[in-house]
Order: C-alpha cells, then structure tokens, then sequence
C-alpha cells in the first residue's frame, strides 16, 4: 500500500489532546489502515519460543509486512536470516528482513541479499547500521563494503528488484549536523530507490509532523510511517532513547513511577499511550504504522485492535 503524505494543517494546535482510541477504532478499516510489526531474531530457545507465540497470537490481524532485525554491528545476522526464512515458510507474514552494511564487504552483503530473493523475500529494510562497538561509537565503513544506506539501497536494485524501505529520523540523527544534512541523506535513498521510510520512534505527534513537513517542503514524495515503541519498561525506554537521540517527555515518565513491580500496569499503559498517539495521527490522515513489537504480543495487539486490524482480520477470515 502506498499513499502521498498528507500535510500538517499549519493552524493546528501544538500539543493538542489526542482523540480518543474509540474514535480511530470506529473509523478505520481494513482497507483504511495498515500496520507492519517488527521483530528480534531470538538468542536462546526460551526466546524462540516466546517469539514464535508472538508471531502466531499476531499473525491473525494481517500486517502489511513484518521486518526482523539485526542486532548491533549485524551480530544477529545468521538468527535474522534463519527467522525471515522460517517466517516466509511457516506463517501467512509477508516478511522484510533488515540488511546493513556493518562490517562485511559488498560481495558477503550481496550474496546475502540474492539468497533472499532465491528464497522468496522481496522486501528489504536498508540500514547503514549501529557501529559495530555500538551506538555512540564512531562509524567507520568497512574498507571493501557498502559505505551508507543509500549505497546499499542501489546494490539491492542492482541486484533484483526488491521494495526497499530505510529508516528516517524525526528528531535527526545523532550523527546528523543539521536538518539540511538529514533531508540530503533521506534524499539520497529515496533517489537511490527506496519505497518507503520508517521513522524512529517518537512521543509527541507534532514532532511527526514537523518532520513531515520538512519532507515535503524538500519535494520529497514517498511514504514516511510513524515507529512506534511499545516498550513497558521505563528505565529500558529511557537507554534506548538516550542513545538515539530521542526525547521521552517528562510527563509519559512520571506515568511509570512507582509501578517497577507491576508490570500488567506498565503494559496497560504502554498500550493506552500508544494508542492515543496514533489516534491523534490517524486524525491528521496517517493510515501506515510500524510497531516495535519487542516480540511482545499483547500490547501490539492492542495497538492493532484500537486501529481496527481486528475488523481485518474477520474479513480475511
């Protein structure tokens, strides 16, 4: 599915009220909205298990896609490669698996990315990836490999022609000097045949739709997809968030305290919170999400429900 960006209406109200989650729920449809649900590839059997209760209490509600993950550095590389494959065999899932170009020349990349075409997968997430002593640490392209995202992106086309999405970053890139420099680079992967990006998650709906404004005042005209983390554990949150130079708003922290030993509070919450940001995005016209599930399937499937993927699921069914 594809659709043009709607643009922020510019006499909105910053840091309006969400609608409700009922709202978005009797609105949406199958034909209306779509989601995608992102994975890890598992390290022990106890997580594979996990995972797999995952993917099988989701699989009802019909992503679009779902994408499976590298871990930093490409570490989890041959798990990822092994998950995408089992999914594309086992499951009714339309899998992406997640490519970078961290420490492997281009001949191992390429040869990666033509296994997977041989092997049915069609859709590719392009990232230059985390350096491979991790987030913070300086990136240095491997001598003989693809140097950035938008290279990687033009070897995949080169080699079939795969849907390519890549990643944006509504509050930059913690490597970015500036706003310039982070549009040029979108640029360069849309340029370089990417189909759609998905952004890095965020908190607050107006920091959507300033980035989104900033794509289309550069002339920029593909589908940018909101990231969502439903992540319960606050203190987990706030790490991530750090290293990725996302801002986690005072107010959503303060929700957490005191509930260290209540989880299904911090889930309930997850969900609800969530909920409420792709209300108020589903109000402004956005009709694409992408879940970072963290292979946790209930709260994904609340998000799903309150946009109607269970109307979906009745209808496919």
């Amino acid at each position: 599915m594809t659709m043009s960006m709607p643009r922020r209406d510019p006499n909105a109200p910053v840091g309006a009220i969400a609608r409700t989650s009922s709202e978005v729920s009797s609105r949406s449809g199958s034909d209306d909205v779509s989601v995608s649900f992102e994975f890890f590839p598992p390290k022990t059997g106890a997580a594979e298990d996990r995972l797999w209760s995952a993917i099988e209490k989701l699989e009802p509600f019909a992503p679009d896609f779902v994408s499976v993950t590298y871990g930093a550095g490409g570490s989890t590389r041959e798990r990822t490669h092994r998950t995408v494959e089992r999914m594309a065999r086992e499951t009714s899932f339309t899998p992406a698996a997640h490519l970078t170009c961290v420490d492997a020349p281009r001949a191992e990349i390429d040869a990666i990315a033509q296994d997977y075409w041989d092997a049915g997968i069609r859709h590719i997430v392009a990232l230059r990836g985390d350096p491979t002593e991790g987030i913070g640490e300086r990136y240095q392209p491997h001598p003989d490999g693809y140097d950035y995202a938008s290279e990687l992106v033009a070897g995949l086309k080169n080699i079939a022609d795969f849907e390519v999405s890549v990643s944006a970053y509504p509050e930059l890139h913690p490597e970015s000097s500036d706003w310039r420099a982070e549009i040029d680079n979108l640029k360069r992967k849309i340029d370089a045949g990417a189909t759609r990006a998905i952004t890095q998650f965020f908190f607050s709906p107006d920091i959507f739709w300033r980035f989104q404004d900033r794509v289309l005042d550069a002339g920029l005209d593909i589908p940018i997809v909101p990231g969502l983390m439903l992540q319960p554990n606050v203190k987990g949150l706030q790490r991530m968030s750090s290293l990725c130079g996302v801002a986690v708003p005072d107010w959503y922290i303060e929700l957490f305290e005191g509930l260290d030993g209540d989880p299904l509070t911090r889930d309930m919450l997850t969900a609800s919170l969530m909920s409420e940001l792709t209300a108020e995005l589903y109000d402004r016209g956005v009709r694409q999400y992408h879940l970072y599930t963290l292979n946790r399937a209930e709260i994904a499937g609340a998000v799903a429900r309150v946009l109607g993927m269970h109307r979906r699921t009745q209808l496919v069914r």
